[in-house]
């Protein structure tokens, strides 16, 4: 019997250091959000509203940075990030292409590279014209671009196979029009090199997040001329999604985090349990209203789950459309 007790407090304490080393790891220098873009994009918003709410809600005692790593549609960014192996301190923004250029043989990253996180926001993919464009609709602008799909350019970024890339193909599906006619221009800064180029006239759309051209939309620098949500929003009650245009298409863009390989189960506790936090406080909700960002938590196991399937999926629909092999 007095065996069997010392055995029981011995495991005892062994439970109750490891809670306690769950509990007892957080970062030991700066912590640094890596955007895989240039600044003003999706990726580098997301990393400045975890940023900005990790220090505002005082939810980490480090200093928080923030570093643009643009380059091969976020591979660059993400190369960096696996070499930090082990270190909890280095997280990244990332999204669908990190599955899209694998799939597309740009990159032989995959999301089992890294430490999966958390899925935080989805949003939106807009379309936009200058706000001087003839055209009004997706119907006048599909039209168009059949008629002349040489002198009708389409900006993207920051690479082809995107989220905002495969939608504009499947719309233009949708609308009749080959998607192998439509010339697109890639512009690596996202958002920084895409709407310069729409306003100087040297492309005739843009497909690209909402948030990322709802200032200049509102400011009438440009026209949104349609959204790949299910219904209007009531920021731009004007504008038509798709699926009132006529076209069967909703189409949400997601964004999460994933940090260096390796991460111990206390690391990922410890980002687990921060970042739970930090999606309950007031600061983290004014940001994604104001950015016309929906909540889409995952934690590290379902993200995982929903990568490995939107992998499989992806692969399936880019092989019907012809884009892979």
């Amino acid at each position: 019997m007095k065996k069997l007790f010392v055995l029981f407090c011995a495991t005892l304490l062994v439970v109750a250091s490891s809670g306690a080393a769950l509990a007892d790891w957080s970062p030991k220098r700066p912590i640094e959000l890596i955007a895989p873009a240039g600044p003003g994009g999706g990726w580098d918003l997301l990393c400045r509203t975890i940023q900005k709410t990790l220090k505002e809600e005082k939810l980490v005692d480090r200093p928080v940075l923030v570093t643009n790593k643009p380059g091969g549609g976020g591979a660059t960014g993400w190369n960096y990030l696996k070499g930090k192996e082990g270190k909890g301190e280095y997280i990244a923004a990332t999204s669908t292409l990190l599955i899209l250029n694998n799939l597309f043989e740009k990159s032989p990253l995959t999301y089992k590279d890294f430490t999966v996180l958390a899925n935080l926001q989805a949003e939106w993919i807009a379309v936009a014209v200058a706000k001087d464009a003839p055209w009004t609709n997706g119907k006048e602008l599909f039209e168009a671009i059949d008629a002349d799909p040489d002198g009708m350019v389409i900006g993207v970024g920051p690479a082809l196979g995107n989220d905002d890339h495969i939608s504009f193909l499947m719309l233009a599906q949708k609308y009749g029009v080959d998607p192998q006619k439509i010339k697109f221009v890639v512009y690596p800064k996202t958002a920084a090199e895409q709407i310069p180029a729409l306003m100087g006239g040297h492309v005739k759309a843009i497909t690209i997040g909402l948030a990322e051209v709802m200032e200049q939309h509102k400011a009438d620098n440009l026209r949104i001329i349609g959204i790949s949500s299910k219904e209007r929003l009531e920021s731009l009650p004007n504008v038509k999604p798709w699926v009132e245009q006529g076209v069967d298409m909703v189409f949400p863009h997601w964004r999460g985090i994933i940090a260096a390989p390796g991460l111990s189960e206390e690391q990922i506790a410890y980002w687990q349990g921060t970042v739970e936090k930090m999606i309950e406080t007031p600061t983290w909700k004014e940001q994604l209203e104001k950015l016309e960002w929906a909540p889409f938590y995952e934690n590290p196991t379902e993200f995982a789950a929903s990568l490995a399937d939107q992998t499989e999926n992806f692969q399936a629909t880019l092989k019907k459309v012809g884009l892979i092999k």
